[in-house]
């Protein structure tokens, strides 16, 4: 494991944006049988609100200003909050929980469009995911916390971090995806009406297998529980459509001039080869941040509380606990 503090270069990104060769490959192919198919598939598809089939036993919700979000609340101390990353659920975190819960309460939730929560028409935003975490956590009765995101997730953490300084204590990013330049070619082209709902309704649910993969560096690493949890989740009603708004949300050009306010002090996680968010992306970040340090893992893609799932969630407690990881 490397452990950088600001300053420090890394190398630069192998190919602008962090997005893998083969994907910007079928991304083009995706785009062009889209706009063939364009008046076909248009206005295919919905949103989904309340419960949905095959709810796990005992799951807790709550309604937030009119959004069904799903949560799990366990373990006493000062709170952590848990915020999983696009197409994904609370199910990212569970390696890591029992080791925080040890220490802190934690509380992760599915954020709207996406695990078992609802998925409404509106606004996806950061923000507007942002406020709903925070509405939750009222709810809840927390109020200073510290706060981990992963991936897309991390622009939720990052505009909580902005909205409620004063109650985010910590921050920890694993393998961010959080500037504008990160964004594949198929998030740009489905920001146009029409071509984007043909684009999801036609290619979405393609192959999630093949693109979990992609997010680890040892594909045989990739556990079979998250793939058909994945593929669950893209059955359940107005996923795609959910997923399309939670795209067009992703205008981060609106945020990134907002980075350098966040003073909390930052601990960014990633594994060296991730294919999704290079590691230079984490360079970057370093160089914005006031406060941040950066912790690499060898041979740990997108997700290294998996494939890194022991040094990262030791160094991530620490963190959480105040101490230099």
């Amino acid at each position: 494991m490397l452990r950088l503090r600001r300053g420090r270069p890394l190398p630069r990104l192998r190919d602008r944006g962090g997005v893998h060769p083969r994907q910007r490959s079928a991304e083009a192919v995706s785009v062009k049988r889209a706009l063939l198919l364009l008046p076909f598939v248009a206005g295919c598809l919905s949103f989904h609100r309340g419960p949905m089939p095959g709810e796990p036993p005992g799951a807790t919700f709550a309604e937030i200003d009119g959004v069904r979000l799903r949560y799990r609340d366990g373990g006493s101390g000062p709170a952590v909050v848990l915020l999983h990353g696009f197409a994904s659920s609370l199910e990212t975190w569970l390696g890591l929980i029992p080791e925080l819960e040890r220490d802190h309460r934690v509380i992760a939730l599915d954020l709207k469009g996406f695990g078992w929560s609802d998925r409404p028409e509106g606004d996806y935003s950061p923000a507007a995911q942002a406020r709903l975490v925070l509405s939750l956590l009222d709810r809840l009765g927390v109020g200073e916390f510290d706060l981990a995101g992963h991936s897309w997730g991390c622009s939720v953490a990052l505009a909580l971090a902005l909205e409620a300084p004063r109650r985010v204590r910590r921050l920890a990013l694993y393998d961010a995806w959080v500037f504008s330049d990160q964004l594949p070619t198929f998030f740009h082209w489905s920001r146009a009406p029409g071509v984007g709902e043909a684009l999801f309704a036609l290619f979405y649910n393609e192959r999630p297998a093949e693109k979990l993969e992609l997010a680890f560096f040892d594909p045989d690493a990739v556990p079979e529980t998250l793939v058909e949890e994945v593929e669950r989740a893209l059955a359940r009603p107005g996923t795609r459509a959910a997923a399309l708004q939670a795209v067009r949300g992703q205008r981060f050009e609106e945020m990134e001039d907002r980075y350098r306010e966040v003073r909390q002090p930052v601990l960014l996680l990633w594994g060296r080869e991730d294919a999704v968010s290079p590691v230079s992306v984490g360079e970057r970040l370093l160089r914005l941040l006031p406060d941040a340090r950066l912790r690499i893992y060898p041979r740990a893609g997108h997700f290294p509380m998996i494939e890194a799932g022991a040094d990262s969630t030791r160094d991530l407690a620490r963190f959480f606990s105040g101490g230099e990881p």
